[in-house]
């Protein structure tokens, strides 16, 4: 079984998120430069615990001119990528047929590889150490840029996070300093990480007024589009109403409320691969996923809880995602479970059943 982790809530110091998100942030420069000059932004943000998550690139459109390179900085606990694809390249999936194994371009490319839209980049999975108690040490990841165009980027662990380079020529005027890319990620981040703390009182009304009796919040998300550049997430990674007190031959419903994250609702000893559903979960009429626990000790897993894509203008419909797991309990009993994607953030939860 897996070793427990402690939450992020207990290893992280009591700081504010934006004395991190300023730490981080080094000073800008002019826009006039006698030679190449490497820029500076973020991946993601967090809420101390980690729970509340800004799933964006901070900024996510930056100019500059070609010959540079941007340095990104990965000041959280969840992972992000760093990937410009080619133009003609098809986005793979983080993983391949082995969970924790990444597909990349194929592969990760070195620190300060060169982008030129004729080769995919990609960074690899960056994320801070689950024990790193600071940001001061982040992983970083850098791209020069050696000719002029506008280059889109993502990060291949969140569908939803998106962002635009304009590459100038050399004898272009560049409309922003770096001064003003600090101080629009020092913004973005706030406010992402506020309305990501919002979104706790839209989970709460729907496990009070919308969702079952027996209904507990599996995450909550909103995808926010700020400007041309491209979309930015903001999710709680959290069960709402996390300990639930239920009668022997209740069921308990968890639903995901995030519009792009995958979480899952794991019971036991957690999987070397969430991705599919345990052995004896079966599907329900209705689509969602059903299971029945009769120990403590018995292992379940939801497999995937997903949002169904965003459907496209010339491609087919998205079949419906699967966003809902019910478990039915035989036995009295404290019955533990997590997210197994996002335990670490202090995505757990607690089935208490009274006899």
């Amino acid at each position: 079984m897996k070793e427990k982790r402690k939450p992020v809530s207990e290893r992280l110091p009591k700081l504010a998120a934006s004395i991190a998100l300023v730490a981080i942030l080094m000073a800008g420069g002019a826009t006039n430069r006698i030679q190449a000059k490497e820029w500076q932004a973020l991946v993601g943000s967090e809420s101390l615990g980690g729970g509340d998550q800004a799933l964006a690139f901070m900024p996510n459109e930056l100019w500059i001119q070609a010959g540079d390179s941007i340095r990104w900085t990965y000041p959280t606990h969840e992972r992000h990528t760093v990937t410009f694809l080619t133009s003609s390249q098809t986005r793979p999936a983080l993983f391949g047929p082995t969970f924790g194994v990444e597909v990349g371009c194929p592969g990760a490319t070195p620190d300060g590889a060169s982008f030129d839209g004729s080769a995919c980049v990609h960074s690899g999975i960056l994320l801070l150490d689950e024990d790193t108690l600071t940001t001061v040490n982040a992983p970083t990841y850098s791209v020069t840029f050696p000719k002029s165009g506008n280059f889109k980027f993502v990060c291949l662990a969140h569908a939803d996070m998106t962002g635009v380079v304009h590459v100038l020529n050399a004898s272009e005027t560049l409309p922003h300093d770096q001064d003003f890319y600090d101080r629009q990620a020092l913004t973005e981040g706030a406010l992402l990480l506020a309305e990501a703390s919002r979104l706790r009182g839209r989970g709460t009304n729907e496990v009070e007024g919308l969702l079952p009796s027996n209904g507990v919040t599996a995450g909550v998300g909103e995808i926010v589009t700020t400007n041309g550049a491209g979309s930015k997430t903001v999710s709680l990674m959290l069960f709402l109403r996390n300990t639930i007190e239920v009668r022997v031959g209740d069921t308990v419903e968890w639903t995901s409320l995030d519009p792009s994250i995958n979480h899952t609702v794991t019971f036991g000893t957690e999987p070397a691969d969430p991705r599919p559903a345990s052995s004896g979960v079966t599907l329900a009429s209705d689509g969602a996923r059903q299971a029945v626990i009769a120990s403590p000790s018995q292992s379940v897993n939801s497999g995937y809880l997903s949002p169904a894509p965003q459907d496209r203008s010339g491609l087919a419909p998205s079949a419906p995602g699967v966003t809902r797991f019910r478990v039915t309990f035989t036995t009295p009993g404290t019955f533990n479970y997590i997210c197994a994607i996002h335990d670490t953030l202090g995505m757990e939860g607690t089935v208490i059943v009274q006899p």
